[in-house]
């Protein structure tokens, strides 16, 4: 049976605790070069693809050994800066319009980048804490797939309101230097445990 009231728990928890994670810094920066209602549907795909994984599978993702995690977690984020600092261009180019880009290219793209990025994630493990603690995955799951969803629109929709009145190419520049800190913080994690 769905409680709204565990769903509503969740999505508070969840929603706080993805906030300030990278979710909302992918979206912001797939948000300022493509369509942000394709970028949106990659994005919750992936998300709901990660709610259910969490809630059916969830204790298999604590037994994963954390330094591993935090590993491939800090080498994805250095990849995603390289890819940032040294793409070709000076980054002063103009954003592709939405019609340039395939619903299914740019869908697919905010997909992955979701999928293998937030894969082992805080939220990902809390939510397979919070469907164990409160043995009701249909509510957990509501509440964290709406709360992951919110935290991707605000990024989405901040990218794109961004554009407008900062640079891409410094706008790429500090998404760069950001992941960049990120990486050294899992790298730091993997290491010393």
């Amino acid at each position: 049976m769905f409680s709204l009231t565990v769903a509503a728990v969740v999505f508070g928890v969840v929603f706080l605790a993805e906030l300030p994670d990278k979710t909302a810094l992918a979206g912001l920066l797939l948000g300022t070069r493509y369509r942000a209602s394709y970028v949106f549907a990659g994005v919750a795909a992936a998300f709901l693809v990660h709610v259910v994984l969490a809630v059916a599978a969830g204790s298999v993702l604590t037994l994963l050994p954390h330094r591993l995690v935090q590993a491939v977690v800090g080498v994805l984020f250095l990849a995603g800066a390289a890819v940032l600092l040294f793409r070709k261009g000076d980054g002063e180019e103009e954003v592709r319009k939405p019609a340039d880009q395939s619903f299914w290219k740019v869908s697919g793209a905010g997909f992955m980048m979701i999928l293998v990025a937030e894969f082992g994630d805080l939220t990902q493990i809390m939510t397979a804490n919070l469907a164990a603690r409160y043995d009701d995955p249909l509510s957990v799951g509501v509440g964290a797939v709406l709360a992951l969803w919110a935290v991707a629109g605000l990024g989405i929709l901040g990218g794109r309101a961004l554009m407008r009145r900062v640079p891409l190419k410094l706008i790429t520049r500090i998404a760069a230097c950001v992941m960049i800190v990120l990486a050294g913080f899992s790298l730091y994690e993997a290491i010393t445990g």
